[in-house]
């Protein structure tokens, strides 16, 4: 559909879009895209990655999927699309079961380009069905560093994105992100077999971030952060900004400090609900509001061009954190100032959310032994059928979901499982026409076949639950016609149909999962990991106490070496070199007073469980971590749950060990 003769891709461009020219790196990608090469663009924050497949995608003949992480990034490029009259979609959690069949209408007809989706979709089976029965030219993978497992937001459902490209058959794939290390940028073209000359880079340096690293003592941070705020409005003008905080109390509490200094500044967090965030949004994004005080969940797709000034009132989570925070300041390239209030107060708290996530052996086991359990007696050629429901396999297990994610990919990874299919453990339908009138529409075997689908339907009072075995063994109908059928009369809203807890069904092979190692080598799997990211905080310390030009490093950990050695305006080029400390020293857990806290949560379990209370749990409960079983079990009401909540967790970790010998 691409016509290089009839015009060129700037003129298209303003056609188009409206804008004059490409910017630095864009037509590059575009050109690669058009010559059917995928394609990796690392880009920083706020210089038009998106538009590179947004332009691509209107000269393709077929459909552009693209995998966002986030809902608000999806919204807000749907926005802009709609703004510029190219048909553009998303199917997501958001939408009516009316506004999803019309999408999908307009995907099949043709008349949608740009179908939105989250990666989790992929293993709902009716959109797979729908996908699978669509062309697709290319699939864009949006912060695509979240594939990576050196990446700072690894998401273990990335890790299976290269194989749905390949099953679906996608020519072109288009990689997108604003951080990679040169590790995670090979680690990504590789996995998508994107070739070294097909990763375009711009600089990463920006010359109008004035980078400040400020360490101060907790008990002066809300003065400092009064007086930043303040000199920010000093020549009269109001500008706007962000101060990101780690947990969500922080952010109440900070905003409410600087509501009473009468400052005109709200709190953003994921705690609050969804109304209340876009409002925030969009008052903020209107000039309404001035600083928005947020944890991390703030700021991915904000595209507000004039924020003056970004502040880190708690240290970032990682150099890459801190370098997409800061890179949300001065999109317009005018000056922004970007200050980090640093202590190593809170490293504690990163470090103690690093290790609260990982499995522990005996974990790691369980689940072993729940996928070996199903399959004693009816392997064939050592091969079987597992089934499982996350939340479920969460709780027996005790490993948080995230972590469960990461573990079953691993396994998979080490082809230990394959996943077959995912369905909807319950179908429920209530009729919105007569079922007369329903069969009346259908020739004789069709009407047969429906009708033995209405009959064993399990119907109270409306709704009614679908009995797929019966269905099968009066009807010789499989599970698939079946939803087919539903999915049809939902379509013509005959019917509404609803489904909920997913199931997801396994392949297994018996061999690798016997292998003695295997919950060992997993566990090990776990530890690097949680060494990588300790690794990775102390990193983040270092940074900031650097003696050396703040900018320049930055740029050269993101391997851009074009940066000049001496930005000249960063603390460090200015003369301020950082030295950070604890507020206080910090708190070591006391042997008895932990002793105490062990014996209460072993009283409190007696009976309850049948699992070893092993270190972790110990640890867990005495740093105030969630793990499943704690919710279950109601575990925060036993005395001493907490109560090393201030303690580093290595800390916490050796005196359970010594007392546990």
């Amino acid at each position: 559909m691409h016509n290089s003769q009839a015009e060129s891709p700037t003129a298209l461009l303003q056609q188009l879009f409206g804008f004059e020219q490409f910017r630095d790196g864009q037509l590059q990608v575009v050109e690669q895209l058009l010559n059917q090469q995928s394609s990796l663009a690392i880009f920083p924050t706020g210089s038009g990655k998106s538009l590179c497949y947004q332009f691509v995608a209107t000269q393709l003949s077929n459909l552009t999927l693209v995998v966002s992480p986030l809902l608000a990034l999806m919204k807000d490029q749907l926005e802009f699309l709609h703004s510029k009259n190219i048909a553009a979609a998303s199917i997501d959690s958001s939408l009516t079961p009316e506004q999803n069949q019309q999408v999908m209408q307009d995907v099949r007809s043709g008349q949608c380009k740009i179908l939105m989706v989250s990666v989790e979709r992929f293993k709902n089976e009716r959109f797979r069905q729908f996908i699978e029965s669509v062309k697709l030219s290319m699939l864009v993978v949006d912060e695509a560093h979240c594939i990576s497992e050196w990446g700072h937001n690894f998401r273990p459902d990335y890790l299976k994105l290269p194989s749905y490209q390949q099953d679906l058959k996608i020519p072109l794939v288009l990689l997108l992100t604003a951080t990679a290390t040169k590790k995670v940028k090979q680690d990504m073209a590789q996995r998508f077999s994107i070739a070294p000359t097909d990763i375009v880079q711009t600089g990463f340096y920006r010359s109008n971030l004035n980078l400040n690293v400020l360490p101060i003592v907790e008990s002066k941070r809300d003065q400092q952060l009064l007086q930043l705020l303040k000199q920010q409005n000093a020549a009269g003008t109001i500008n706007a900004g962000i101060v990101y905080v780690t947990l969500q109390q922080t952010a109440e509490q900070v905003a409410s400090f600087l509501q009473q200094q009468g400052l005109n500044a709200k709190a953003y967090h994921a705690g609050l609900d969804d109304e209340i965030r876009q409002g925030i949004q969009q008052d903020f994004m209107q000039q309404k509001l001035q600083i928005v005080v947020a944890t991390i969940a703030f700021g991915m797709g904000i595209d507000k061009s004039d924020i003056r000034f970004v502040v880190h009132y708690d240290l970032p989570k990682s150099i890459e954190n801190y370098s997409q925070e800061i890179g949300r300041g001065g999109r317009d390239g005018q000056v922004a100032s970007c200050t980090v209030l640093a202590n190593l107060d809170g490293l504690v708290t990163i470090e103690n959310f690093v290790y609260g996530d990982t499995p522990d052996l005996q974990s790691i086991q369980r689940v072993i032994d729940d996928i070996a359990s199903q399959g004693h007696d009816c392997a064939v050629n050592g091969q079987y059928q597992w089934e499982t429901q996350i939340n479920t396999l969460s709780t027996q297990s005790n490993i948080r979901q995230l972590a469960l994610k990461t573990l079953l990919v691993q396994l998979e990874l080490a082809a230990v499982i394959k996943p077959l299919y995912a369905y909807f453990a319950e179908f429920k339908y209530k009729f919105l026409s007569e079922k007369s009138h329903i069969l009346s529409q259908f020739n004789q075997e069709r009407a047969d076949f429906l009708n033995t689908v209405f009959e064993h339907t399990n119907m109270k009072k409306i709704w009614g639950v679908v009995d797929f075995d019966e269905i099968y063994q009066a009807y010789g109908a499989d599970r698939h016609r079946v939803i087919a059928a539903l999915d049809y009369l939902h379509e013509q809203n005959q019917i509404q149909l609803e489904s909920r807890l997913i199931t997801d069904v396994y392949q297994v092979n018996k061999a690798p999962l016997l292998a003695d190692d295997l919950a060992k080598k997993l566990a090990s799997y776990f530890a690097e990991n949680e060494q990588k990211e300790v690794k990775r905080i102390a990193t983040l310390v270092r940074f900031f106490e650097l003696d050396k030009c703040l900018n320049h490093n930055l740029s050269r950990y993101f391997d851009d070496q074009q940066a000049p050695e001496h930005c000249g305006h960063c603390s460090v080029c200015q003369g301020r070199v950082a030295k950070l400390e604890y507020s206080q020293p910090i708190e070591v857990p006391l042997q008895t007073a932990v002793a105490e806290a062990m014996q209460n949560l072993q009283n409190h379990l007696v009976g309850k469980v049948d699992i070893e209370i092993t270190e972790s749990i110990y640890c867990r409960f005495l740093t105030a971590m969630t793990m499943p079983m704690f919710s279950r079990l109601k575990i925060r009401q036993v005395n001493g749950f907490g109560c090393c909540e201030a303690c580093r967790y290595a800390d916490v970790k050796a005196v359970v060990a010594s007392i546990l010998d």
